[in-house]
């Protein structure tokens, strides 16, 4: 870094990956194969990104710090199947990126990225809601997303259940401080996502996660008291709703399952509106 005259910068995040192992992990977990486009958010160095050409057919590079950006256009200009761009991924359309860059009719993609951590939730929703999602996620992300990703219902998060109705998530590997530069304050994980054809449960995208976000407005709360604090109903409007999906009302959301989810709100919109 200091011969590149690079300083990482704490407000976008940046904490150079330099542990060898944890790269070859990411790797062999995306399985990637000479055929596959992998887009990686937040390049870095370039380290993982000299990785994946080895391996991928193209890799499309997506950084937003420029300077970043600038060096590793020049110095990974000798690799053909390589492109960096400058941009921020969360102002991108995935599709159109996809038709400028990859040449072909195919639209299959996988992401591969060791992501700035104070924007992984807002990036993975980015590619999981896209039109056009990717077959498989492998990220490194803070030790405890990646444990909220993963969860089961009894400790499940509206970020759980925003990734595990699009995919199946997976702990790959835990990745202490020392594996960065500069080493950051917490632990991190790799996550593997296999993403789905369909999302899991057959709703309306939109009006469900009204249903969930109600129901953790208030996530300590009984679900009748937080049912109702979301959805501006009464206790024993939301407890009635409740019973009528097979759900106690004294549970918390975080005991809920994707399907206990799915059901509650079918009874919701079937009994009111949960237009914003």
């Amino acid at each position: 870094m200091r011969q590149l005259h690079i300083h990482a910068r704490k407000g976008l995040g940046q904490h150079f990956l330099v542990d060898s192992t944890s790269l070859e992990a990411s790797i062999t977990a995306a399985e990637l194969s000479s055929h596959d486009v992998v887009i990686e958010v937040g390049p870095g160095l370039g380290v993982l990104t000299e990785q994946l050409a080895q391996t991928a057919g193209q890799v499309i590079a997506i950084e937003l710090d420029e300077r970043i950006s600038s060096l590793l256009q020049k110095s990974l200009s000798r690799l053909p199947n390589v492109t960096i761009l400058n941009a921020n991924i969360l102002d991108m359309d995935i599709s159109n990126l996809l038709q400028q860059t990859v040449p072909g009719p195919s639209s299959d993609y996988k992401v591969v990225a060791n992501l700035p951590y104070y924007i992984a939730a807002p990036i993975l929703r980015h590619f999981l809601e896209a039109k056009i999602k990717p077959q498989r996620m492998v990220v490194m992300v803070q030790k405890e997303v990646a444990e909220s990703i993963v969860a089961a219902s009894g400790k499940m998060s509206l970020l759980g259940i925003g990734v595990q109705i699009y995919g199946k998530p997976s702990i790959i590997k835990y990745v202490p401080a020392e594996s960065f530069h500069p080493p950051p304050k917490v632990g991190s994980a790799i996550i593997r996502i296999d993403v789905y054809k369909q999302p899991a449960v057959d709703v309306d995208i939109a009006g469900f996660f009204r249903v969930v976000r109600a129901g953790f407005s208030a996530p300590r709360k009984q679900l009748r008291n937080s049912l109702a604090q979301g959805l501006s109903i009464s206790p024993d409007n939301a407890a009635e709703l409740l019973n009528k999906a097979g759900i106690s009302p004294q549970r918390r959301a975080a005991t809920l399952t994707l399907k206990e989810w799915a059901e509650l709100y079918n009874c919701v919109t079937n009994t009111i509106s949960i237009e914003n």
